[in-house]
């Protein structure tokens, strides 16, 4: 069968890629397409994004080819624009079975299909061993019935098969199928150096009120092995000639003993790589190995400098904590970028001033500051939607970058200003410009600045 897999044409920006300038293969359609080639399968992968298709370019291709099953994945910021894109390939092409996947349909399943007929079957969780098994069914013209992880449509009924259970051994599936991807457009770092993303462990077994990964991915840490990981890696590095790899893991140091393996490992490849991290889960011995095997850039979760307003989140981590992570990453060399919400539910506008000030004088080399979004899945969405302190449910609005919701403590604009204050007064410092200059990242600025100027017209 042919199967064709779309990130669809999208108008939104995600805040993580905005401020490190990234732009990532959609990992989870290579991991799909991967399983579905290893089993015989004709597999195109369409990346809108990186490709710049519309909407319409994207089915005048669709329409080109002999197709059999369309698969199209969705995070909530664009699920609008993948709903529009199945409707009109129905619409053009109603023979195809159309299949939606991502984060968005997995906690809204009903709400999803029933806001778009178009829409055959919705994939839930992870995705792979699901869509391999939805795939055999319609190729031999059997009920859907014993696949799990599916919301089908049934008489004209919306109804859930068994969940999936997780895949235990990561290192059974195959590599990303990333022969199917235009791998030169993906960059980071402002654009300059060519980026390769890795996955090499699923499932958080913390529980931060505003994440939804471990009722994606399990609460259950599942870890490649270090080996495994490093094969990929080579890969990478000499049939792409990648030599920046971002790992993709919620928290990549999870096991101590395996995080040291790989850094052992990942020093003989001669790669740069950025990784992200709880603050509470590291040392300055294990960032000095990161450090040696190439490791550029530590990417951390603060979120407040209120400790109050951490325990609101159940983020599990102390100030004295981060404080001490900063350090030891400075010591060995390491970039930082730390992340911070604004807009918790019962965080006073004391607290947001005190972290605005706290990510200043930290010593971190770069900041993402974040309006609380509450996504679905999430136990902030469940807080907000039952005090009825979501604004709109216009999911194209959920980007993080304007707020959708607003406090008991803050209004909306309140929020949203207080984000703005916070990038200009930390990337507009002149001491900032001095580090950049100082370390050879004058290139750099001018991403940075188009980005944050971007970002302050939208909150107008």
């Amino acid at each position: 069968m042919h199967i064709v897999l779309i990130n669809p044409p999208t108008r939104q920006s995600y805040e993580i890629q905005s401020v490190l300038g990234i732009n990532a293969p959609p990992l989870g359609l290579a991991y799909i397409g991967a399983v579905l080639e290893r089993d015989g399968h004709n597999v195109t992968i369409i990346d809108a994004p990186i490709s710049c298709d519309s909407k319409k370019s994207v089915i005048k291709k669709l329409q080109s080819m002999e197709v059999d099953v369309i698969g199209v994945t969705s995070m909530t910021p664009n699920i609008g624009d993948a709903v529009s894109l199945i409707t009109e390939i129905k619409e053009k092409m109603p023979w195809v079975i159309t299949v939606l996947g991502g984060c968005h349909i997995t906690f809204l399943p009903e709400e999803t299909m029933d806001a778009c007929p178009a829409i055959d079957i919705g994939v839930l969780g992870e995705g792979e061993v699901t869509m391999l098994e939805l795939v055999h069914k319609i190729e031999d013209g059997e009920p859907l019935d014993d696949v799990d992880g599916l919301v089908i449509r049934d008489g004209g009924k919306i109804r859930k098969t068994r969940p999936r259970r997780l895949i235990e051994n990561l290192d059974s599936l195959p590599f990303p199928a990333r022969h199917l991807l235009p791998m030169e457009k993906y960059t980071a770092l402002g654009e300059q150096a060519p980026l390769g993303n890795v996955m090499t462990s699923r499932g958080c077994p913390f529980r931060c009120t505003f994440c939804s990964s471990s009722r994606i991915f399990g609460s259950t840490f599942r870890a490649r092995s270090a080996e495994n990981v490093c094969e990929e890696v080579s890969e990478l590095v000499e049939k792409y000639k990648i030599n920046f790899i971002e790992f993709t893991d919620d928290t990549f140091t999870v096991n101590k003993k395996r995080s040291f393996k790989l850094a052992a490992l990942l020093r003989k490849l001669d790669v740069s790589w950025a990784f992200g991290s709880r603050v509470d889960l590291i040392s300055e011995e294990l960032l000095r190995a990161f450090r040696r095997s190439g490791a550029l850039v530590f990417y951390m979760g603060i979120e407040s400098a209120s400790e109050r307003v951490l325990k609101l989140l159940k983020k599990g981590i102390r100030l004295e904590q981060v404080r001490s992570a900063i350090a030891s990453a400075k010591k060995v060399g390491l970039e930082t970028v730390g992340s911070f919400i604004i807009g918790t539910p019962g965080e006073r506008k004391e607290d947001a001033l005190e972290t605005i000030r706290f990510a200043i004088s930290s010593g971190i080399d770069y900041a993402q500051f974040t309006a609380m979004t509450p996504y679905p899945g999430t136990e902030v969405y469940e807080l907000a939607k039952m005090n009825g302190l979501l604004e709109t449910e216009d999911w194209s609005k959920y980007t993080t970058i304007k707020p959708v919701m607003h406090t008991a403590e803050l209004t909306s604009e309140e929020i949203g200003s207080l984000v703005s204050m916070a990038y200009r007064r930390f990337y507009l410092r002149p001491k900032f410009f001095v580090m950049q200059v100082a370390k050879r990242r004058v290139m750099m600025l001018r991403p940075i600045l188009r980005r944050f100027l971007a970002r302050r017209k939208s909150w107008q």
